[in-house]
């Protein structure tokens, strides 16, 4: 990587950054600014989920179990332990240790075997998980959670979610930057090129998944505490929805499976696209066949995704422009990047030749 690509991702992160701290201030709609919190969510699930998926391999299709439990942990919390205000936020850790700790037997018992058989089993536990809530009376049941009542002014209660929601979102790609740059971050994708190869060569491979999908549900279930006082209410079927885990799962393979920006941008995509349709159309099956349809259109036409896809277009593009400008350059003029010769000469002048139309 060149230090002008390294100094231009970081820049772009800068700019967006920027825009997305300045989005409350320019827009009034509460609408829209609803809109843009639900983003920001969404934008750390995906983050997260790529974590571990986009990095090992391993797609899971029940990071809704970690979701829905970080909302339930800090839902349940806020009631038994009368928590109200702007303490509510002190639980988003709890949710997020909450599903932490779940995902350590859960992935003990889902990672001892290899990919396609660990897709069934996390959706299996998905099942599980939304059946206890809908029965445990801890939960609930069918009635779900309330949140408490936040007694925020109406003008800036929007603000305070937006403005949570937006630092752990960075804070969860600044994270997957430093995992994907790690030595740890090495072992995962060794893992998903070849998982025997890389035990091969010293991997534990257990371990390592193990540990990134702790750290990739823990996160998983601290957003989706925040989600839980954003909209004031669980229920089993919203904070289990096996419709989360397609929407993460296909904002990472459209923006780019494995890569640090691709679930960012799968995400600010998506998101705000859902949300739209959902408005536009009435039928809920409609919109989720309509989701269905673009998650195989993605698979099919861009499986590495947008931003992989559009380095390579770009590569492809700079080497037929060198290549175009090598054919049109005068016979007599060097090949860029030749190895120079004798006086700073191209090497053909310092074995004794000269260029066309010259002599010794």
């Amino acid at each position: 990587m060149t230090v002008n690509t390294t100094l231009g991702r970081a820049v772009g992160a800068a700019i967006l950054l920027a825009v997305c701290a300045v989005f409350p201030l320019v827009v009034t709609n509460q609408q829209v600014a609803t809109i843009g919190i639900d983003t920001l969510i969404f934008v750390t699930a995906a983050v997260a989920w790529n974590i571990f998926s986009g990095y090992s391999g391993y797609i899971s299709l029940g990071h809704a179990v970690f979701f829905g439990s970080g909302a339930y942990a800090a839902g349940i919390a806020a009631r038994d332990w009368h928590v109200t205000g702007g303490a509510e936020f002190l639980l988003l850790l709890l949710g997020g240790v909450v599903a932490g700790l779940i995902a350590v037997p859960f992935g003990l018992i889902a990672l001892r075997v290899r990919r396609h058989t660990f897709v069934v089993i996390t959706i299996a536990v998905f099942f599980i998980f939304q059946l206890m809530a809908f029965n445990f009376s801890f939960t609930g049941g069918t009635t779900g959670l309330n949140a408490p009542f936040l007694l925020w002014s109406p003008v800036t209660f929007d603000d305070r979610f937006y403005y949570v929601a937006l630092v752990i979102a960075a804070a969860t790609v600044g994270l997957s930057w430093l995992i994907r740059g790690s030595k740890f971050g090495l072992q995962l994708r060794a893992i998903r090129d070849d998982e025997d190869r890389a035990r091969g060569l010293g991997v534990r491979a257990l371990r390592v998944k193990l540990t990134a999908f702790v750290v990739s549900g823990a996160i998983t279930g601290l957003i989706g505490a925040l989600w839980f006082f954003f909209i004031a209410e669980a229920l089993p079927q919203t904070a289990f929805d096996p419709i989360f885990d397609l929407t993460i799962a296909l904002m990472a393979f459209l923006g780019g499976l494995g890569t640090v920006a691709g679930p960012v941008l799968g995400a600010l995509i998506l998101e705000p696209g859902q949300q739209y349709l959902t408005q536009q159309v009435t039928n809920d099956y409609l919109a989720q066949i309509l989701l269905g349809g673009v998650f195989l259109v993605v698979i099919l036409l861009l499986p590495r995704g947008l931003i992989p896809t559009g380095r390579e277009k770009i590569a492809s593009w700079r080497a037929r422009r060198r290549d175009a400008a090598a054919r049109l350059a005068p016979p007599g003029d060097a090949p860029a990047g030749g190895p120079p010769g004798a006086g700073g000469q191209p090497a053909r002048h310092a074995a004794g030749q000269t260029p066309r139309g010259r002599s010794l």
